[in-house]
């Protein structure tokens, strides 16, 4: 009987879309928007929507409008329907003067970000997370042409490495180790200052490369190691905001903040990256594990409060799968979502993020899922 119920609740959902894929357009969403210079397209979708990442659907393309995926300063943004009734949201034709062979053709880098690039321009131009066989392979600072023991702007410094002559490079230091438990999955990259190379170097014949300091955050110091820094603004600003299709199990496992906890608008690390599907612009929630109960004689009590003897009766049930004993019972609670974050840079096995929204502080070791 339930296997024949199953299949009919399964054809049902093929024929009639669920509640969830139903797009909702916010009661107090506003007719008519006047995009300004600091929006970010995260900030104009939540106006709209409670569920921002589903934008694509709301956002209709222009066809007059170079680059239709975008949004600038300026653009006047009108909400209507299409003709099955649908919500839509266009760029208003009646504001924009245009004729039939002319295209509008925005300057350059003006478009509006996805996410705050001033928060996340370091991650996306500098900072990164290197395994140990990567941060290896770079060139390293052997010393200066003084003996100076940190070095700074101005200083000619040494290199074993082969370098582009006339190049730009970041001057790194190995931060502290990203990790997922007991397993070191990357280590925080950190700049510490940038140079340009005046000679190229010969390694094999025990030539160094020689640079000059250009700008410092902190002292250069030797065994400190170069990378190439991209040239001009090449740095993704915009990204297609969607969920995943496929199941996520992750963690938050480090803050840009060094900080426990954390609002919207920082910066998290997460042991999940491109072997889980993830993509520059999933969005995930936040999950918050709410706390153990151990039932014992009618009595209920947290966990961390209860007995030494509750709480070995607690992690024993919780090793061995065992939920009751014959005077305890342990009540594993249900997690609870406590905010959103979006991917915006992904590694293999990591991922940088932005938090988003919560609704109370996240925390390291707080889960993320879709």
């Amino acid at each position: 009987m339930k296997s024949q119920i199953a299949a009919l609740l399964l054809a049902a959902s093929a024929v009639f879309p669920t509640m969830a894929d139903t797009l909702t357009v916010k009661s107090d969403a506003p007719k008519r928007y006047v995009v300004k210079k600091g929006d970010t397209l995260w900030d104009i979708s939540s106006l709209y929507l409670n569920s921002p990442w589903k934008w694509r659907a709301l956002w209709q393309q222009n066809p007059q409008i170079d680059n239709p995926h975008l949004i600038y300063p300026g653009d006047i943004l009108s909400l209507g329907q299409d003709e099955h009734g649908n919500p839509i949201l266009v760029i208003d034709k009646g504001v924009r003067k245009l004729s039939p062979h002319v295209r509008i053709i925005a300057e350059k880098g003006t478009a509006i970000p996805t996410l705050p690039l001033s928060v996340l321009e370091p991650y996306l131009s500098y900072d990164q997370a290197l395994e140990q066989n990567d941060i290896d392979g770079h060139p390293i600072v052997l010393g200066a042409n003084k003996n100076f023991k940190m070095s700074i702007t101005g200083h000619l410094l040494y290199v074993k490495g082969n370098l582009v002559q006339g190049g730009n490079y970041g001057i790194y230091r190995r931060g502290s180790a990203y990790k997922d438990g007991l397993k070191t999955l990357a280590y925080e990259t950190i700049l510490v200052g940038t140079a340009r190379a005046l000679n190229a170097g010969d390694i094999s014949e025990g030539v160094p490369s020689t640079v000059k300091i250009e700008t410092v955050k902190r002292e250069v110091k030797a065994g400190d190691f170069l990378m190439p820094l991209p040239q001009g603004q090449d740095f993704k600003a915009t990204f297609k905001m969607s969920r995943p299709t496929e199941a996520v199990d992750g963690t938050i496992i480090a803050s840009s903040s060094q900080h426990s906890e954390f609002g919207p608008m920082s910066v998290v690390v997460l042991n999940v990256g491109s072997k889980q599907q993830l993509v520059e612009g999933s969005v995930l929630d936040i999950l918050r594990q709410s706390p153990t109960v151990v039932e014992r004689g009618g009595t209920p009590k947290y966990l961390e409060d209860s007995s030494s003897l509750d709480k070995l009766v607690g992690e024993i049930g919780s090793w061995f799968g065992e939920e009751n004993s014959e005077n305890s019972t342990v009540w594993h609670m249900p997690s609870e979502k406590v905010g959103e974050l979006m991917l915006f840079k992904v590694y293999d096995n990591i991922s940088y993020a932005m938090v988003m929204k919560t609704t109370q502080p996240a925390q390291i070791g707080d889960s993320v899922t879709n």
